[in-house]
């Protein structure tokens, strides 16, 4: 698969098995505050319907990834199986939550987080006509899937850069924290990049003007922000010149 190409698939649908997978609708909670950090770091990206609008394209994230938006992509969607049950910690723009949604498919189920209005509206508008998707306005550091159905995979996908360092550690801790022993977590974000590679300083720029938080995954690895780190074992792949991580978290078996 190049890494320009897209995944068509065939959906069928769900069969009656998949009813006892199929997660129930969420209980009514009081909508959390979008936090202030988000309004006074990121209102042109994440809050701003008018901004939304402009940047949720597949052109704008290629752009911004250097062309390396399929590439990582496909790392986490090739995690996936029909009939996982699959907690997306945040909204992602394009057309990822998507192919993520089709590739659990009818037979699993699928639940999409965000804390901001708009980032929902645009999630609902993606997959909320797929009968095994969920679209939750919650917290990814307080968000709770059905205890007696746990997710088989976790991810985060270019979240953890963008918020604080103590919300990193709320993130990480409870999405370890729902990965059954022969589940996963994944997080797909940027890294410390080789000193040799030019986009380091085109990043270095960036993040002194529009990311002040990301620079916490150059100095510090994931598991750094697990509370309990050592209950998992952790396999890290960087690719680009180091520019980006993939990280996978399994529990440690007895």
């Amino acid at each position: 698969m190049s890494d320009t190409s897209c995944e068509t698939l065939d959906l069928k649908r769900p069969s009656p098995a998949a009813d006892a997978r199929r997660p129930a609708p969420p209980a009514a909670v009081v909508p959390p505050e979008v936090p202030a950090y988000m309004h006074e770091v990121y209102d042109w990206a994440y809050v701003n319907p008018a901004w939304v609008r402009w940047l949720d394209h597949n052109i704008v994230v290629k752009t911004l990834l250097f062309g390396n938006d399929r590439r990582l992509m496909r790392r986490y969607l090739e995690r996936l199986r029909p009939g996982m049950r699959v907690w997306q910690v945040a909204h992602v723009y394009g057309d990822l939550v998507r192919l993520a949604a089709q590739r659990v498919g009818p037979d699993g189920a699928f639940d999409l987080t965000d804390i901001t209005p708009i980032q929902i509206a645009h999630g609902k508008r993606k997959i909320g006509a797929l009968p095994w998707t969920r679209v939750i306005r919650q917290d990814a550091g307080i968000h709770r899937g059905d205890a007696s159905k746990p997710y088989d995979l976790v991810c985060s996908f270019f979240l953890l850069h963008e918020v604080p360092d103590d919300w990193k550690r709320r993130i990480v801790d409870n999405m370890l924290e729902q990965v059954p022993a022969s589940g996963e977590a994944i997080f797909v974000d940027y890294h410390a990049p080789a000193r040799w590679q030019p986009v380091r300083y085109i990043l270095k720029w960036v993040n002194r003007l529009l990311e002040p938080f990301a620079e916490a995954l150059w100095e510090h690895e994931i598991a750094h922000f697990a509370s309990r780190a050592d209950e998992f074992e952790w396999h890290k792949e960087t690719i680009f010149g180091g520019v980006y991580q993939i990280v996978r978290a399994r529990r440690r078996q007895p």
